[in-house]
């Protein structure tokens, strides 16, 4: 597919975590080749890339690494390139900087684990045409919870008119739930801590300097985190 209309040619893909909530399913395989629908949670993530036209992934590695890397490594749509992080797990925000050589400026972000189904227009291009770089340093993909399926928690972000985002209050609900997806700006990764750290640090400077955005998913997405989601999960897919 053409990737005209969209903000980046690349994106990183985290699939280094230890899937300790997927056990016993993670015991022996790594969490994104976990099946699910016929096939591995990244094929799922890695068919959406190559049907939204992003033609580069990069995906980091550490828990059972050499399984996913030559799962992956045979594709050309996108074409895979590997961030190894087998000597140090750097999670999220430490695997985007120890990757930062390969990312162009924007490029998207998703998790390995995600499953959604598209609405009208695919993820990708739902985030690009909301991209800013004047006024974003990320946009991030948010769901409502009548559209997050298999999802128990309370919300992640308050969206302003604007789409603007703020942190969920202690105590309360919040409206948006955070997809796993993103686009990014170099910008957000400037001064980063060195070793390991959550993108959340970046995330909080963002919101400081009213540079968070978040964009509403018209499509329907999948909480996939424990064995017990799969299967309904998988009934939901097949209905469509």
């Amino acid at each position: 597919m053409s990737n005209a209309g969209l903000a980046s040619d690349t994106a990183m893909i985290m699939a280094a975590g230890l899937g300790k909530r997927m056990r016993p399913l993670t015991a022996s395989t790594p969490k994104p080749m976990v099946r699910v629908a016929g096939k591995p949670l990244i094929d799922h993530a890695l068919d959406r890339l190559s049907d939204a036209g992003v033609s580069k992934a990069v995906v980091n590695v550490h828990y059972l690494a050499d399984a996913l890397e030559a799962h992956v490594c045979n594709r050309d749509q996108p074409k895979v390139l590997i961030s190894d992080e087998r000597g140090e797990l750097l999670e999220t925000g430490g695997g985007m900087i120890k990757a930062q050589a390969h990312l162009p400026d924007p490029f998207f972000c998703l998790n390995a684990d995600n499953i959604w189904l598209d609405g009208p227009r695919d993820a990708f291009h739902d985030l690009s045409a909301r991209w800013d770089p004047d006024k974003m340093d990320a946009l991030l993909l948010l769901v409502g919870h009548a559209r997050a399926a298999n999802f128990n928690g309370l919300g992640d972000f308050y969206m302003d008119p604007e789409g603007k985002l703020s942190r969920r209050r202690s105590g309360r609900i919040a409206p948006f739930i955070y997809t796993g997806i993103q686009l990014v700006s170099q910008r957000l990764l400037r001064d980063a801590p060195d070793g390991k750290f959550s993108t959340n640090i970046l995330w909080n400077r963002a919101i400081e300097e009213e540079r968070l955005y978040g964009v509403s998913f018209t499509g329907q997405w999948f909480e996939v985190g424990t064995p017990e989601a799969i299967a309904p999960t998988e009934d939901a897919l097949k209905s469509g």
